[in-house]
């Protein structure tokens, strides 16, 4: 199938994520509206942030942690374990976030965040996260039901943006994620099953490969979005690469892919990184070329740091959606998680 109608979206993806991806700009103002609605207050959090949280409920933190960049002041964490960082205390915040509430990681990390001590926010859909939460006076950011976790995208990343600058950790950034709102909606009519074939010709590019996607700053940041929605909702395997430390490393070996299968290298670039990093995209992408195909090169589209992030996001999640078509893969579809998940109940 190479066909990217509506009819043909709709006979793969019977739940509608391709609807929810194309709804990040409302995602995004309505974050806002929610994070203001659960009362929390500023945190003067010497020792900074961190966020607990698993797969798709701490990808917005990652995506934060690259959209602040520099311009954050303390330091600023995911904790994807069961175990918070030992420096962990009275003096972090420490952002639960778990969609369904349920993660056993998370909670983990909420239980020893309250034996330290340390002033904790929630964010989620509700379950014994949430109970915990009410129970202890710790303020819940509301989380909408009935997404994929991994949909929730735009609510994660304004919860983890919100609680760096509750925490004095990072700026207010709400000026920029109304700007990357107006943006996504543009983007998304633009790059939608109705808009032009940018997205679905990168699809279909990809089709049949195992994508190696990579970035510097925060381009890294989307690539390991796209690399993780690749994986879940196209049902592929891919990897994610980091500049300029793969230049070290990850390049020797492109020469020898064609006898190992057919890989493809997606570049994502940001114009305006350091200026050394923008080089080494172009010449990466390059060497790249000894063995990917096909190498792409994906520009970030937009000014503030958040509308670029945002650009790079919501292109790599419909392409995603667009693979998944073209192979046939239901996109809410997690088989192996789920069945890993219930092996871990019984243990």
């Amino acid at each position: 199938m190479t066909v990217l109608d509506q009819d043909a979206i709709s006979s793969i993806d019977t739940t509608g994520q391709l609807d929810e991806v194309l709804g990040l700009s409302e995602h995004l103002r309505d974050a806002l509206w929610r994070v203001d609605s659960s009362r929390a207050t500023p945190v003067d959090a010497t020792g900074g942030v961190i966020v607990a949280g698993m797969g798709g409920s701490a990808a917005g933190a990652r995506l934060a942690i690259a959209a602040l960049g520099r311009r954050l002041t303390r330091p600023f964490v995911v904790a994807d374990g069961y175990e918070l960082p030992g420096w962990a205390g009275p003096s972090t915040l420490v952002l639960c976030s778990s969609y369904s509430g349920r993660t056993e990681e998370t909670l983990a990390a909420y239980d020893q965040a309250l034996d330290l001590g340390a002033p904790r926010l929630v964010a989620s859909t509700g379950g014994p996260l949430v109970e915990r939460a009410r129970r202890d006076g710790v303020p819940v950011i509301p989380v909408p039901g009935g997404f994929q976790p991994r949909a929730a995208i735009g609510y994660s990343l304004v919860a983890a943006l919100e609680a760096a600058a509750l925490a004095g950790a990072g700026p207010s950034v709400r000026e920029e994620i109304e700007a990357a709102a107006e943006l996504a909606e543009t983007l998304a009519a633009e790059w939608g099953p109705d808009g032009g074939d940018e997205a679905k010709d990168l699809a279909r590019a990809l089709h049949g490969t195992v994508p190696v996607i990579a970035g510097a700053e925060l381009a890294a940041a989307a690539a390991y979005r796209w690399k993780c929605q690749f994986n879940e909702n196209a049902a592929l395997p891919a990897f994610h690469s980091v500049l300029p430390e793969a230049d070290h490393n990850e390049v020797v070996g492109w020469a020898a892919t064609r006898e190992l299968g057919r890989f493809s290298y997606i570049s994502l670039e940001d114009g305006q990184a350091n200026p050394r990093n923008v080089v080494r995209a172009e010449l990466t992408a390059e060497l790249a070329a000894a063995g990917a195909d096909p190498v792409l090169r994906v520009h970030a589209r937009g000014s503030s740091a958040v509308e670029r992030l945002i650009s790079l996001v919501l292109l790599g999640d419909l392409v995603a959606i667009y693979l998944a078509v073209l192979r046939g893969a239901d996109p809410a579809a997690i088989p192996a998680i789920d069945s890993l998940k219930a092996a871990l109940s019984e243990r």
